[in-house]
């Protein structure tokens, strides 16, 4: 750990004298490299110094410990306990910052919602989901923007798909995929029952064109006309677009904009992003074969979560958590949430890790 730490200090002091160098500065996706990269390094950096010290300073310890100075040796019984303890903390918390990063934690994400079963008081919850997730991304100062909607008359939605832009937003927001579950009483229902209904989320890593190469001879492209609101324009003009990746039959609609080149590259947008999702999930597929992972890893068939509106809680069914702040969350507070999941996925790693050594 050591050599890897001096190894990662070394690179990120390099970096930062790279960063001042004319042909640096003058070369955009060069410097935005760099920089994205010596922020990556940055905690296991400040993490990494803060353990050098603490290994000094207990070196030093044993070093007087080991001497005949009886009253440096007292001093020193009291302190090196607190000293090793430290060392041991900061070893744990680098353990976790040099696990091997997902390489899409850096992408900005496409998020699809879904009614489940529940009917309209599913479309509902999804609208909810819609607003609590984008709250959060207000609270981050994330870009959002809607590709694709299906609404219904009384404020849900069949589907909501949209992109946010910003910093590390997959990595964030990876472990939301799956059945969301709302117990409630509808505003639907007259009787007062409390109805069980659900909601997929999706979350893709936004795929680039570099990440991704479309044969353009797999594609079906066809045109037709909106529909649902929109005045004059409905009916009367074929802007809506239907893609069909013919190899794996993935099929994308859009019909949001007014303009038949805005949906097609909405669309197009919309379909890298799922089939680089596709082949990813075969890759992890293969990979959790080999061992079993804690954390869903995107399965949207499986239930992460159930949202209790009359006892006021949420639990998240992976790591047994429970919170009693429904209300906030529903706000879009996700922190402790997030964090809790993403804690427990780095633990299941790093015991995988330890297993396979």
């Amino acid at each position: 750990m050591i050599n890897k730490i001096e190894n990662i200090i070394r690179r990120f002091d390099e970096i930062s004298e790279r960063l001042y160098q004319p042909e640096v500065v003058n070369d955009q996706n060069l410097y935005r490299e760099l920089v994205i990269e010596r922020k990556e390094l940055e905690p296991i950096v400040e993490r990494g110094r803060e353990y050098q010290e603490a290994m000094a300073q207990y070196a030093e310890d044993q070093e007087i410990l080991s001497g005949s100075d009886t009253e440096l040796k007292e001093l020193v019984r009291e302190e090196i306990a607190e000293v090793q303890q430290r060392v041991e903390e900061i070893e744990e918390e680098l353990k976790i910052l040099l696990l091997p990063k997902d390489p899409n934690d850096n992408k900005n994400a496409i998020v699809e919602i879904r009614a489940g079963t529940g009917g309209d008081e599913a479309a509902l919850f999804a609208g909810d989901l819609y607003r609590m997730y984008l709250k959060y991304a207000e609270a981050k100062t994330w870009k959002m923007e809607e590709l694709s909607s299906n609404t219904i008359g009384i404020g849900g939605f069949k589907e909501v798909v949209f992109s946010l832009s910003g910093e590390q937003v997959y990595g964030i927001l990876k472990f939301e995929s799956g059945v969301h579950r709302v117990q409630r009483v509808p505003v639907t229902e007259t009787s007062g029952r409390i109805h069980t209904s659900a909601a997929t989320v999706a979350v893709l890593p936004e795929a680039e064109e570099v990440d991704l190469d479309i044969d353009a001879n797999d594609l079906r492209i066809d045109t037709y006309r909106a529909s649902g609101a929109g005045g004059q324009h409905v009916n009367k003009v074929e802007s809506a677009i239907r893609i069909t990746h013919i190899p794996t039959g993935l099929v994308v609609t859009c019909q949001d904009e007014k303009s038949q080149h805005k949906n097609k590259a909405k669309a197009l947008k919309i379909l890298r992003s799922r089939l680089l999702a596709q082949y990813q999930a075969e890759k992890d597929a293969k990979i959790a074969a080999q061992r079993k992972s804690m954390v869903s890893t995107g399965d949207r068939s499986a239930k992460i979560r159930t949202y209790n509106f009359p006892q006021g809680r949420v639990t998240d069914h992976r790591i047994n958590l429970t919170l009693y702040k429904l209300e906030q969350i529903m706000e879009g507070d996700l922190d402790e949430l997030i964090e809790a999941v993403t804690v427990a996925h780095n633990m299941d790693l790093l015991k995988a890790s330890a297993e396979e050594q």
